[in-house]
This record gives C-alpha cells, structure tokens and sequence, in this order.
C-alpha cells in the first residue's frame, strides 16, 4: 500500500497556494510583453508590475519605489551586503547562527577586505545585546540578524538590535526570509534599512523575491547587475513578471489571511510537539516562547536524524536548513545553542504550513514514535 505524502518541511518551500497560480497564468500567455517596452502590451505588463510593487510594499509597511525584485533572498542578500557603499567602513558585525547566504556572503567580503564580528547565542538562539554594543563601533558598515531562524524558529528582537546598529551609524540588514507573509512586519517601525525575502516561503513561486531599501540605504547601494537599467538601475535584468505577479498575489493574500493561518498552524504545531515530547527524553531545540508559530526543532537522542528521515519515507521534514538536509554534519545552528554532535544530529526540524491538516500531523505522530522506538529498540 502506498502511504500518503505528508508535506511538513514548509521552512524550505512551500506548495504554491493556486490562488497565486491562477493570476500568473495569464502572464505566461495572454500578457507576455516585455515590461520595459514602451507600446501598449508592454504598458498593461508594466502595471501589473507596479500593482504587484504595492501589494509587495503593503505587507511590509513600506513605499513600492522601496523595493528591488530579485530572484529570490539569496540575490537580495547579496545585493545588500555586497552592493554596500563602504567609504571608510570596512567592518561587519553578523549573528553566527544566519543563513549560509548570509555567512557565506560574510566570508567573501573578508576576502576583499572586511572584518565580520560573529556574536553568538544562548542555547535558546539569542543573542547578547551586549556583546552587539561591544563588537559594533564607528567603523561598522552593517549589522545583520535574522529575524526568524529557518531552523529553530527563534525571533531575535529587531527593533534593539536596530537602534544599537544606528547608534553607531551603521545600517541594518534583517534577513527576513522565514517571517514575510507569517508575521507582521513594520520595516519603519523596526527601524530595518534592508530587508531580503523570498515569494517561495509564504505560498507563492520559486524564482522570485525582493529587496526592501530604506531610504537611508537607497544612496549607498551600488548595483551589483549591470546591463540594461531595469528597476530605475537598480538591478538590470528582464523582469520575470510571471514571478513577480504572483509574489504580489502572496503577499496580498498573506497579509488578509496570517491571522487565521497563525492560530490554526500554531494549534497543529502545539499538538505535534507535545506528542513528541512524550517519547522519552525528547526536547525541543531553541525558544519555546519566542518563535515561529510554524516550527519545531526536537531532538530524539540516540536516533540518527538522517537514518529517521529516510525510514520516514512518504513524510517529509528535515535535519537542519534546505541547503543542507540530509547531512552527516551537525546543524552549525544547533551547535551554536552548545548542544552536542550527538544530540544536533539526533534533531529533527518540522515546519508546518496553510496546506497542513490535523489528519496529516496524527499520522506523523504515529509514525515518528513509532521510528524513534524502533532505533533505540
């Protein structure tokens, strides 16, 4: 018999939600025209992307001419570390438990130069806003935090972290990738001057993304794709206006729907945690109080997380972010919060999403327990 696929890996992709679909469609084949070109094909286009600006903007609380669509947050990172006009600036301060898009981006700025200070967490993924007031000085360019953690879930408090930053002149790069289209974002209110995001998170298409410029960040970022002066020089490019319309269609329906999302996501999360946390020993990686509504990062000492993914078969989840699921190296991240190697590769991230059902989450349940008896057994 075949066992029925149950999708709970949502941190890495999410299933396109087919009210985004529905309005791409058209643009793959009625509304195709470039646009940038100036006849009337191209103007139609050329709105629906000024439309799906707004929607973008909207759920973030920002201005339309503030963002730069990319493809995807990988880009947008890039773009924002790199692109930096340094001056006399050459140094970085970055939490050590960021995305590799993010470190990795770090280390090729010290290639060229650049000192990066890497804080680190507690064992629940916190930093010290004290070490950041020590490591942050007048010849700091940026400081970068996440402001949710794609494996643990935990949610660092931008808004300090932000007013540290400026206190020093430096400017603020929250990579907000796992947040966008979960929780409320105010990126004036925050105070965050450079904000990356990808559509594929929060139900819409993979390809597609942005990046939020304040306008204390507009005068210092240099383009980092030259060619024929899309998005005002910004980023060059063809615009990928399929992608893009339905980023905006994601964001509009996230910012009408995340309420309900949070409380009935939240409630299948809760159940399945507590379910799991009744095998013996088990015990969840992170903050409990802190964190997405949608994540679970639980360890199941002495079982091998990469044995239990595959023994799962047909229920997907993973052992650390999507850039390295299914690895015999322990999650830097869990690290970072001082587990062991042992207890890091025994943790399992379970990501929740709109397309979850309780049917789905008894059977993981069922299953999980069952595995995890089996290994020890």
């Amino acid at each position: 018999m075949t066992l029925p696929s149950i999708y709970l890996d949502n941190n890495a992709t999410t299933e396109i939600d087919q009210r985004v679909l529905a309005v791409m469609l058209p643009y793959f084949t009625d509304f195709y025209a470039n646009a940038n070109s100036s006849h009337l094909a191209g103007l139609t286009v050329s709105e629906a992307v000024e439309n799906a600006a707004w929607q973008t903007a909207d759920l973030i609380g920002a201005k339309p001419s503030e963002i730069i669509f990319t493809s995807g947050a990988t880009e947008a990172i890039n773009l924002a570390v790199k692109g930096l006009d340094f001056e006399k600036r050459k140094h970085i301060v970055a939490v050590s438990t960021e995305h590799k898009a993010v470190l990795d981006t770090c280390n090729a700025m010290e290639t060229k130069g650049f000192q990066v200070t890497y804080l680190p967490v507690d064992k629940q993924g916190f930093i010290n806003l004290n070490d950041l007031a020590a490591a942050a000085t007048e010849e700091t360019l940026l400081v970068i935090a996440m402001m949710a953690n794609n494996e643990i879930g935990t949610l660092q408090d931008v808004k300090q972290i932000a007013k540290m930053a400026h206190s020093k002149g430096a400017l603020f790069l929250c990579d907000a990738t796992q947040a966008v289209g979960k929780i409320p974002i105010d990126v004036n209110e925050l105070g965050i001057d450079l904000l990356p995001f990808s559509a594929h998170k929060f139900y819409g298409p993979k390809g597609a993304g942005g990046l939020f410029v304040s306008k204390n960040a507009k005068n210092k970022l240099i383009p980092q794709i030259t060619g024929g002066g899309q998005q005002k020089n910004r980023r060059s490019g063809t615009l990928n206006v399929p992608g893009i319309i339905g980023l905006g269609k994601a964001c509009e329906i996230s910012k009408l729907e995340m309420g309900k999302d949070h409380e009935r996501i939240k409630r299948l999360r809760d159940f399945l945690e507590e379910s799991l946390l009744k095998i013996e020993g088990t015990f969840v990686n992170g903050s409990v109080e802190k964190r997405l509504y949608n994540t679970s990062n639980i360890c199941f000492p002495k079982v091998n997380s990469e044995n239990l993914i595959l023994a799962l078969q047909t229920i997907s989840v993973s052992n650390g972010s999507a850039c390295s699921s299914v690895t015999t190296e322990p999650s830097y991240v869990l690290k970072a919060l001082g587990l062991s190697d042992e207890d890091a590769l025994g943790s399992i991230r379970f990501s929740l999403g709109r397309f979850t059902t309780f049917e789905e989450i008894e059977q993981a349940i069922l299953r999980v327990t069952e595995l995890v008896k089996q290994f020890r057994s």
